[in-house]
């Protein structure tokens, strides 16, 4: 991919560049060789997130498919392959295809496949890439009505392998009782050209940091998912090499992770779908990865690697300065970002910022710094001076941007990725 001056983040003097040719650029952040804001995300922390997870993953017998949603992010995908990552999961066929062009060898697409445009850009993908594995979710008859009708109208033979969605009252999708859900396995094992692989649920709705009440209700979601897997071997349902289980958002993985693995016959695979912790965040997960810390008695879990750099654009008033920074730049939908550094512009090191800082709201392009102007001037912010916000869910933060660097400790930029939103 090729920077220019139409991505934010670019400095829109220069000649655009190759992505890969970032870091024979030299640039440092503290030199402000960047306009800001800028998002960047630190190289140490990003590894130590990629080998945390796989290792979590490999004592526990299981595999992952991180949710590439979160980053849509080819060079972030081929990180987590590399580490060991048995596919990538995406929400859309739009996001799978991403997958696709980009050498993703298996897919689980965690959601229903069902609209005609959707069911033909998969058939396409599946003829282009004659080895890609993708497998979608069904939760109800209609969806199976609407992909028979997709057929008729194509006259289409191409074969789907699907996912049968266990779901939760009141929450999103999925079957909502064993019984509709036994019902839609036996009308899939009589589809023509449609297999059966495996079941799938999502729980991170359930996830209230109660450590009591998160492992009952996973306990009894994970007992549903074993149950329906038993009956469909029993009946001989499943039409695959090996049955797939497969759940796991970001927040209460570890519990679902307990009873993850299928307790079958046949070969099984249980596969964690997390996929905020590559770069983890600085409120949300942080405070959700304490419990599962808690849960677990560790001493480390993930780290927080993405981060949003603004500058200090106006003090116009004791107590309040102004960054460049808003919401178009950083994720606002569940918590402010939080200020975490600062720095003088030049300058080879970083600081903490004072307890008091703290961003108090945000417009489309400026972030409200509150601070206590009675204290001593030095824990004044500056015109100028930088400061780095941590984010609350990177999704809604990557989506913001089309390229992001990579920088080491000392905020040197040594690579970048690409994000294809």
């Amino acid at each position: 991919m090729q920077l220019n001056a139409t991505f934010k983040g670019f400095p829109g003097h220069l000649a655009p560049i190759d992505l890969s040719e970032v870091a024979a650029q030299h640039w440092q952040v503290l030199d402000g060789d960047l306009p800001f804001p800028l998002a960047v995300i630190r190289q140490s922390a990003l590894k130590h997130n990629l080998q945390w997870m796989q290792n979590f993953c490999k004592e526990r017998g299981l595999d992952i498919a991180p949710h590439g949603k979160t980053t849509m992010s080819p060079e972030l995908y081929h990180m987590q392959l590399s580490e060991g990552a048995w596919g990538i999961s995406f929400a859309t066929v739009f996001q799978a295809s991403l997958g696709a062009r980009n050498g993703v060898p298996r897919i689980i697409i965690a959601n229903q496949v069902y609209q005609t445009p959707d069911l033909d850009t998969l058939a396409g993908l599946l003829k282009e890439y004659p080895h890609l594995c993708v497998y979608f979710l069904i939760d109800s008859r209609a969806q199976l009505d609407a992909i028979a009708h997709w057929r008729a109208l194509r006259q289409s033979t191409v074969d789907l392998t699907v996912l049968i969605e266990l779901g939760i009252e009141g929450k999103r999708t999925g079957c909502r009782d064993q019984a509709q859900a036994i019902d839609l396995a036996r009308r899939i094992k009589a589809t023509p050209h449609m297999q059966l692989c495996g079941i799938e649920t999502y729980e991170g709705a359930l996830a209230t940091c109660n450590h009591a009440h998160d492992r009952s209700e996973v306990v009894a979601l994970m007992k549903r998912i074993q149950q329906l897997a038993i009956v469909c071997e029993e009946e001989q349902l499943f039409e695959h090499d090996e049955v797939l289980l497969t759940a796991g958002g970001s927040a209460i993985f570890d519990l679902v992770a307990e009873h993850l693995k299928p307790h079958l016959n046949r070969p099984a695979r249980g596969i964690l779908r997390s996929g905020c912790y590559l770069t983890h965040d600085h409120v949300q997960y942080r405070k959700m990865l304490q419990c599962v810390g808690e849960r677990l008695n560790l001493r480390e879990t993930l780290k927080p690697a993405l981060e949003v750099i603004s500058s200090v654009q106006s003090c116009p008033e004791p107590g309040l300065a102004l960054l460049t920074m808003g919401k178009r730049d950083v994720s606002y939908d569940l918590d402010l970002p939080v200020a975490i550094w600062r720095a003088n512009l030049g300058s080879s090191t970083t600081q903490s910022v004072p307890a008091h800082w703290q961003i108090e709201s945000l417009n489309d392009q400026h972030a409200y710094l509150r601070y206590d102007a009675s204290g001593p001037a030095a824990e004044h912010p500056l015109l100028g001076q930088l400061v780095a916000c941590g984010i609350s869910h990177p999704c809604t933060t990557f989506d913001k941007w089309r390229w992001m660097p990579v920088v080491n400790d000392h905020y040197q930029i040594v690579s970048a990725i690409s994000v294809n939103f």
